[in-house]
């Protein structure tokens, strides 16, 4: 991920995966690259940081339980507390109960969208974004009990 082309070229870097693709901490560092005329952050950096990371977290959780699913941020909503005049950086993680969540709804509807927050904080940990990303995920085999074996 850290050489991801719309990642790398706005320093958005990927800097663990938690055991399983239970969580990601990203660092998005500041940049001649993403640096607005306030000297702060550009915010369309900021919102890419957070677009891709719960897609990506649940794919794998749940591709590893065996499911062929199709997942995608379907909306978002963010706020811009104060402005990024520093690297900023995040936490995200998914649990155990919000993989059966989604199991449970994939299992019987056939499609799980939930929303889930991003917060992120300067170097200095004051709080600077909050962001709401609405996740989706489909079961490509909703209803016909396919698997696949890994």
């Amino acid at each position: 991920m850290r050489l991801y082309p719309p990642l790398f070229v706005q320093r958005i870097w990927v800097q663990k995966f938690e055991k399983g693709f239970m969580g990601v901490s990203v660092k998005v560092s500041k940049s001649i690259f993403n640096k607005n005329f306030n000297n702060s952050i550009f915010g369309g950096t900021i919102f890419s940081a957070a677009d891709p990371f719960y897609a990506l977290l649940f794919h794998q959780a749940l591709r590893h339980r065996g499911y062929t699913v199709r997942v995608w941020l379907k909306s978002a909503e963010i706020q811009y507390l104060k402005p990024g005049r520093t690297n900023l950086y995040f936490k995200i993680n998914i649990t155990e109960e919000d993989i059966k969540e989604a199991e449970e709804i994939l299992n019987t509807v056939g499609k799980f969208v939930k929303a889930y927050p991003v917060e992120m904080y300067d170097k200095d940990g004051l709080h600077c974004v909050s962001i709401i990303n609405e996740v989706y995920i489909r079961n490509l085999y909703a209803g016909e009990n396919k698997t696949i074996a890994y």
